[in-house]
């Protein structure tokens, strides 16, 4: 499943932009391989980060994964749920298992996400 009204990175990061602000978890196809998330490291608020730079780190019985920051920007919020219940990115990765909310800084970057169509392609889905 990859929601049409999202936008998606090569590294299996979805984004939702509402304005200057952009919602960010991880996709559907991102949590099915890495399989049981048992715990998640959030960044801060406040914290910056450069676009494609390590925000968060996600681990699950298989691995421990990175997970990357989409766009230049400040973290607005974060999901203080996952700290208790990281198996909401398991079972609803584009609803209440979201990760944090950062303030864009380079709109421009906003270009370089993937479409839906795009993001398909990429994991190989019709």
């Amino acid at each position: 499943m990859v929601p049409s009204n999202l936008k998606y990175t090569q590294d299996h990061e979805w984004v939702q932009v509402e304005n200057d602000r952009v919602t960010v978890g991880i996709t559907e196809y991102a949590q099915e391989e890495l399989g049981d998330v048992v715990y998640i490291d959030l960044p801060a608020v406040g914290e910056k980060f450069k676009a494609k730079a390590g925000m968060a780190s996600i681990e699950s019985v298989k691995a421990v994964s990175d997970i990357y920051a989409p766009i230049t920007g400040e973290i607005l919020e974060v999901n203080d749920n996952l700290q208790h219940s990281p198996e909401l990115i398991n079972q609803d990765p584009y609803g209440k298992g979201w990760i944090a909310v950062i303030e864009v800084a380079e709109a421009n970057e906003l270009k370089s996400l993937l479409t839906a169509q795009e993001y398909q392609k990429l994991i190989g889905e019709k």
